[in-house]
C-alpha cells in the first residue's frame, strides 16, 4: 500500500462507514421514488467506487445488479473520462452491450469531488417499470432483437454542472408510456447519488482525504486476501455441471448452460464453454450478468464476512464464449438474460460447487423470476399504466434446514408488490395469493413452497406478458432429494 498509513481501528470505522454510505443511498432511492417497483419492491441497488473506478462498498440489494454495476461504471468512464467530468455531472446508461444488463435497469454514475479533487464515484441502478419497446412494462417475452425492447441509452450526461440535460431527459421521456413516473424515479436516482456525495465529503472532512483513500485501498486488499484464503481452503480440482432453460419462446428448446469450476490454489475460474449459442428469443445475457451470478455464488460458498468489493473478485476468472447465451452480442434480445439466464447460471454454478463442497450448497431454488407485466389505460381516455413485478417461489432445501417458502431466490432478492398497493395503484385485482402446498421437493430437508398469485385485469384492452422458466425442467434436488414441482401458468 502506498500513501498514508491507517491504523486498524480507523480502517474498520471507515470500512463500515463506506457500507453505510451505500445503505443510505439506497434508503434515499427507495423513499423518494415514484413507482411501486422501486418504492415497494425495492428493485434497485447502490454502490460506492473509488477514484480508480473500483468497487469499495455496496448496499445489500440485488445480486444481479451489484455484480454487473462495475461494468456500467467502467462503460460510463470510458465514454466520459474523469478529465471530462465536473462537480454536478451524472452519467446515465442502460445499454446491455456497454456495461448494462437489460434495458429497464437504468444506471446513474456521479463523480464525487472533495475540495475540487476527484475522490470517488457513486452509482445506483433502478429497474424502471417501462422504458418503451413492444409491450408495456418493457419485458417482452416475444422480442427477437434489442431494438424491440425499449430505449437503448449509451453513456450520456443526464446532468451537467448540476443542471439536467433537457434534451436527453426529453428524448427518454418521449419514448416511454409513463413519463411522469420515469421522471420521478430518475430524480430519486439523482437524490441517492447526492446523498453519497454529501456523506463521502463528511468522511473526508473527518479523516482527511489521504487517509480515506489509503483506507479504501486497504479495504480492497483485505477482501482479496480473505477471498484467496477461502478459495485456498477448497479442494483443488475441476467440477462440472450443466442445467437447462426450457426454451427461448421461439422454438429452441433445452437451452444448455454448462460450467466447469476450477479451484487452483488461491484462484478460482468459471468456464462456460459448452453453453448454448445465443438464441433468437430474449433469454440471452451479456457478460456482466454472467459475472454477477459467478461473483454471487463465490460469495455464497465462502465466508459471508468477506467484504463484497473489487478486491474479493480479483482471484476469480470468468471465461464465457462470445455469442453464447452467457455472453451475447448485438443485436441479441437480452431482456430475459438478466432475469432467467442469471438464475440458470447460478443453478449451474451451485451444482458444480456441490461436487466440491456439498455441505455448503442448497438444492436448486425456484430458478426463475416469473416476470409479469400488465399495461394499458386505467380508463377510457385516462393515463397509461405499466405494471411490472417478479413472483417469488421456493428456496432449495439446505444441509441443516428446510428451504424457505415463497421468497425471491438468489439473483433477485426483491420483495413482492403488496396486494393493497397493486390494487390502489393499477386497475388490477388480486384474486388469490397463497403457497402451493407440497410444491417443494421432498427429502430429509424439503424444498421451499412456491406461490400462487391470481391477478385479474379490470380495464378493457389491458395487455399482459409473462417471461418465466422452470415449466419443463424443475429445480433439481441434491443428496437423493426429489426435484420440486415445475411452475405452471394459466390464463
Amino acid at each position: 500500500m502506498t500513501g498514508a498509513d491507517v491504523d486498524p481501528v480507523t480502517l474498520e470505522v471507515i470500512r463500515n462507514a463506506c457500507v453505510a454510505v451505500a445503505e443510505e443511498m439506497n434508503a434515499t432511492l427507495v423513499r423518494t421514488s415514484y413507482s411501486p417497483n422501486i418504492k415497494d419492491r425495492r428493485d434497485c441497488s447502490c454502490a460506492l467506487f473509488d477514484a480508480n473506478e473500483e468497487l469499495v462498498s455496496q448496499a445489500e440489494n440485488i445480486p444481479v445488479h451489484l455484480g454487473a454495476m462495475p461494468y456500467s461504471v467502467a462503460a460510463a468512464l470510458d465514454r466520459f473520462p474523469p478529465s471530462t467530468l465536473a462537480p454536478g455531472d451524472a452519467v446515465l446508461l442502460n445499454d446491455p452491450f456497454h456495461g448494462g444488463a437489460h434495458l429497464p435497469d437504468l444506471t446513474l454514475v456521479t463523480p464525487i469531488y472533495v475540495d475540487g479533487e476527484l475522490a470517488a464515484f457513486a452509482a445506483n441502478r433502478a429497474h424502471h417499470a417501462d422504458v418503451g419497446g413492444g409491450r408495456a412494462g418493457s419485458v417482452d417475452a416475444d422480442s427477437t432483437e434489442i431494438y424491440q425492447e425499449g430505449v437503448r441509452i449509451p453513456p450520456v450526461k443526464l446532468y451537467e454542472g448540476g443542471e439536467v440535460n433537457e434534451g436527453v431527459r426529453d428524448l427518454l421521456l418521449t419514448n416511454v408510456r409513463t413519463p411522469d413516473e420515469r421522471r420521478g424515479d430518475l430524480r430519486a436516482q439523482r437524490a441517492a447519488n447526492r446523498t453519497a456525495v454529501e456523506r463521502f465529503r463528511e468522511l473526508a472532512d473527518r479523516h482527511g482525504l489521504d487517509i480515506l483513500r489509503a483506507a479504501m485501498d486497504r479495504i480492497k486488499e483485505y477482501a482479496e486476501s480473505r477471498m484467496r484464503a477461502e478459495i485456498e481452503s477448497l479442494p483443488d480440482g475441476t467440477y462440472r455441471f450443466e442445467d437447462f432453460l426450457d426454451d427461448d419462446g421461439r422454438g429452441t428448446e433445452d437451452v444448455r448452460v454448462a460450467v466447469a469450476v476450477t479451484v487452483d490454489g488461491d484462484e478460482l475460474a468459471a468456464d462456460f464453454d459448452g453453453t448454448a449459442a445465443q438464441v433468437e428469443g430474449p433469454i440471452n445475457a451479456p457478460l456482466a450478468v454472467t459475472a454477477s451470478a459467478t461473483y454471487y455464488v463465490a460469495r455464497c460458498v465462502t465466508d459471508r464476512d468477506v467484504p463484497p468489493n473489487h478486491g474479493a473478485y480479483r482471484p476469480i476468472t470468468i471465461r464465457a464464449p462470445e455469442r453464447s447465451v452467457v455472453n451475447a452480442r448485438p443485436p441479441a434480445a437480452v431482456v430475459g438474460g438478466n432475469l432467467e439466464v442469471s438464475q440458470r447460471v447460478t443453478d449451474a454454478l451451485f451444482g458444480a460447487f456441490g461436487r466440491c463442497v456439498p455441505d455448503r450448497v442448497a438444492a436448486a431454488g425456484q430458478g426463475t423470476m416469473n416476470s409479469v407485466t400488465f399495461g394499458g389505460q386505467a380508463a377510457t381516455g385516462g393515463d397509461a399504466f405499466a405494471f411490472y413485478e417478479t413472483v417469488g417461489g421456493g428456496f432449495g432445501g439446505r444441509v441443516d434446514a428446510d428451504g424457505m417458502d415463497g421468497v425471491h431466490v438468489h439473483m433477485s432478492n426483491t420483495l413482492n408488490t403488496p396486494a393493497e398497493v397493486l390494487e390502489t395503484t393499477y386497475p388490477l385485482r388480486v384474486r388469490r395469493y397463497e403457497y402451493r402446498q407440497d410444491s417443494g421437493g421432498a427429502g430429509e430437508r424439503r424444498g421451499g413452497l412456491g406461490l400462487r398469485r391470481d391477478v385479474e385485469a379490470l380495464a378493457d384492452g389491458t395487455t399482459f406478458s409473462l417471461l418465466a422458466d422452470r415449466r419443463r425442467h424443475p429445480p433439481y434436488g441434491v443428496a437423493g432429494a426429489t426435484p420440486a414441482n415445475p411452475a405452471r401458468t394459466t390464463s
